[in-house]
Order: structure tokens, then sequence, then C-alpha cells
């Protein structure tokens, strides 16, 4: 029997904040981009579950910023909410190597302020590498906003409606393949 994921198992969907999780095999794909491209800091912008599913050494070196107090208790838990940026403590500017961004929302005025959190370089080192997930719609407004472009691999998130595409700011071996959980009628999306 395969293990499942603690945190998925631990940390049900709240609607009010607009979660939904991504699935199991998606977590440990882009677990496995932290590890590789982020390993010496990464910044988890609304992606608890990417965060708590890093290895436990590679987190020392991480910090989760989220609007939900529900792991305000872990040491590398920073309360974001994106509207209050300059909440963002000072010495964490420029800090990280990796940045992964899932906004609990898809609207440019949103993105607009994940990338200010970012691209701006709030949180992200010169050359740090940017991880985000979205609708294929926003590719333009990636583009614009952080400099990103679309991976082949796309996320598997069980209860959303639609699907999200990863977009990178790096070449990546590991997202130039197909999800083999997404079904093949869904890779045009």
């Amino acid at each position: 029997m395969a293990s499942k994921n603690r945190f998925l198992v631990r940390n049900p969907e709240k609607g009010d904040l607009n979660q939904y999780w991504y699935s199991k095999g998606t977590i440990e794909a882009l677990v496995l981009e932290v590890v590789e491209f982020g390993g010496e800091g990464t910044a988890f912008l609304s992606t608890p579950s990417i965060y708590f599913s890093t290895p436990a050494e590679i987190r020392q070196k991480c910090k989760v910023f989220d609007i939900d107090t529900a792991w305000k208790k872990d040491p590398g838990f920073v309360y974001f909410d994106f509207n209050k940026l300059d909440d963002v403590p000072a010495d964490l500017h420029g800090t990280f190597a990796m940045v992964v961004i899932d906004p609990p929302f898809i609207m440019r005025e949103v993105w607009e302020a994940y990338a200010m959190a970012t691209a701006a370089r709030l949180l992200l080192q010169p050359g740090g590498k940017i991880l985000a997930t979205t609708i294929a719609e926003n590719e333009e407004l990636m583009a614009e906003l952080l400099d990103v472009k679309p991976c082949v691999f796309k996320p598997s998130i069980p209860h959303l409606v639609y699907q999200y595409k990863l977009y990178t700011n790096y070449d990546s071996p590991n997202l130039n393949q197909r999800n083999p959980e997404i079904p093949e009628d869904h890779d045009g999306a």
C-alpha cells in the first residue's frame, strides 16, 4: 500500500481560505524541485503543502508565508497577507534562493501583490528561482509580472474545478515531462 502524505492527512482544505491542496504525486514533484533548486532557502508563498512535505533538513532554511494561522507554532511560519506587504519582516528581504507561489486567487490584482513580494526582490535573492502555479489563461500575465514560462508538467489539484499550469524562470528536466496524474485530454489546457 502506498504511503500517504502526512500534510494531506492532517490538514483538510478550508474553503473559506480558498485552500485546494495538490495531489500527493504533485507534492512529491514540487518538493523535488525545491530540493534541487531551492535547498539553500525557499520562501513558500501560500504553499503550505509543499513546505510541510519538504525534508526537515531543508525546511530549516525555509519559511512558509501564509494567512492561515493553523501553522503559527512552526518555526518557519510567517504570517502573510498579500494586501500588507509592508508587514513582511525586513530581515527576510532578499534572502531566498527560490520562491514557490500559489495564491488563493487568480486575478491580476492578487498576482501583482505576489509579484511584488517576489519579482520586486522583496524575498528573492538576485538570480533566484521562481516556481508558480495558476491557470493557463494567466500565461501572458505571468510572463509580464514574473518573467516565467509554462512547463510541460501540470499540477494535479483534485478538488479544483479547472486545470492549473506550472510556470518557472528556469529550466527543469523534471518539469519538462508530463504529469501522469493528468489525463492526456487535459494536456492542452
